[in-house]
């Protein structure tokens, strides 16, 4: 319930600003579009969603380099900002938000620890913001429920930016 309230605000925000919504989302599986679409009017406001859970899905879906995702790996700040870009050039928002981490329960292939999240919001008129969370091992559904709530957090940051 918390979630939806944050996604609500998070889009009532935008849309004062006049501003769409996309998503790009990796560990979080889709939990924040489907957070967002529960706002009164999101089709307004909300462009979509992406959940590129591969790395070949992020290649595929938001066209990012492969060699990005070779050099830093699919979990990382890099890739993170790359894909809420990516998101802008292949939506019609004009703000996206992407997360990119290891909600477990292994570490992954890089040896990256559960919990750790990287998240990106960008404006079409060119700031982006990143952040990284280290979570910790808390389970799978705690982390990407945190990770959504700060992603709503950033979309409700930039919209006012």
């Amino acid at each position: 319930r918390k979630l939806i309230e944050r996604a609500i605000e998070a889009l009532e925000r935008a849309k004062c600003a006049g501003l769409r919504v996309v998503t790009a989302e990796s560990c979080t599986g889709g939990l924040i579009a489907t957070v967002l679409s529960e706002a009164p009017g999101a089709a307004e406001y909300l462009d979509g969603g992406f959940v590129t859970y591969t790395p070949e899905q992020k290649c595929t879906a938001l066209k990012l380099d492969p060699k990005l995702i070779e050099q830093y790996g699919a979990v990382s700040a890099q890739v993170a900002d790359a894909m809420a870009r990516a998101a802008l050039d292949c939506s019609q928002a004009d703000i996206a938000v992407s997360v990119t981490g290891v909600a477990g329960p292994e570490p992954d292939e890089r040896g990256n620890p559960v919990g750790l999240v990287y998240l990106a919001c960008a404006r079409k008129a060119g700031s982006c913001v990143g952040v990284k969370r280290e979570f910790g091992d808390i389970g799978r559904s705690r982390i990407r429920y945190k990770a959504a709530s700060d992603a709503l957090g950033l979309i409700a940051r930039l919209a006012e930016a």
